[in-house]
């Protein structure tokens, strides 16, 4: 959030506002989780319940919940079919960098991994935005997409905004925001490190499948 210029700072987004503070913050949290993905949306959201939570904010604390939630779900759904819809035609010349064993390959990692993504990745500044297009390029199942995008959703906006206005007033925490979410992204991470050291390993004790001889000549 120090690296950020003051007009993203979440209390100069948010205090003073009144009503208009809900949908800055809706705006905010859908473009984040749609197309771009330098926002301040952890602290945002934070913010937004230590706000309520003493005042500065007059907003009902299930109103902000609901509304963040439903803006971070449509800008995934608006993300996952940016994707669905670019990586044929990214994919379709087959170049360097867009070769179609790539897409097969996400698909591969998104059939397994997908669901614990794609909530973990919620936690996750950039990698929150970028998921929502790499699993509609990968052909992520779209049931099993939705299914636990909302589990994330809730879990994220929600959660942050109840976190906020339950824990916000506390001088520890209060004080030390960005790093509190330096915690919150090293913890979320940490299960993809643990998954990703697994199948390392696993694929180097996987024996190498023996050469089919070559044809004899007659």
């Amino acid at each position: 959030m120090s690296l950020m210029p003051d007009w993203l700072n979440p209390e100069v987004l948010l205090s003073g506002l009144g009503p208009v503070a809900l949908g800055v913050l809706c705006l905010i949290i859908f473009a984040e989780s749609s197309i771009f993905p330098v926002l301040p949306g952890d602290s945002l959201l934070f913010t937004a319940g230590l706000l309520i939570a003493n005042d500065s904010l007059d907003l009902p604390l299930w109103l902000a919940c609901v509304c963040a939630t439903a803006a971070a779900l449509i800008g995934n759904v608006v993300g996952f079919g940016i994707g669905w819809k670019v990586g044929p035609a990214l994919f379709k010349k087959n170049s360097k960098f867009f070769k179609q064993e790539y897409v097969d390959q996400t698909h591969g990692f998104l059939e397994k991994h997908g669901p614990k993504a794609v909530v973990l990745a919620r936690f996750v500044p950039f990698v929150r935005t970028f998921i929502t297009w790499i699993a509609g390029i990968g052909r992520m199942d779209p049931k099993k997409y939705f299914t636990y995008t909302v589990l994330g959703g809730i879990l994220w906006a929600a959660g942050l905004i109840v976190l906020g206005s339950l824990l916000g007033e506390i001088p520890l925490i209060k004080n030390n925001v960005d790093a509190i979410f330096i915690l919150i992204v090293l913890i979320s991470v940490l299960p993809i490190v643990f998954e990703y050291l697994k199948a390392r390993r696993e694929k180097k004790r996987t024996p190498a499948a023996p050469a089919e001889p070559e044809p004899q000549q007659p």
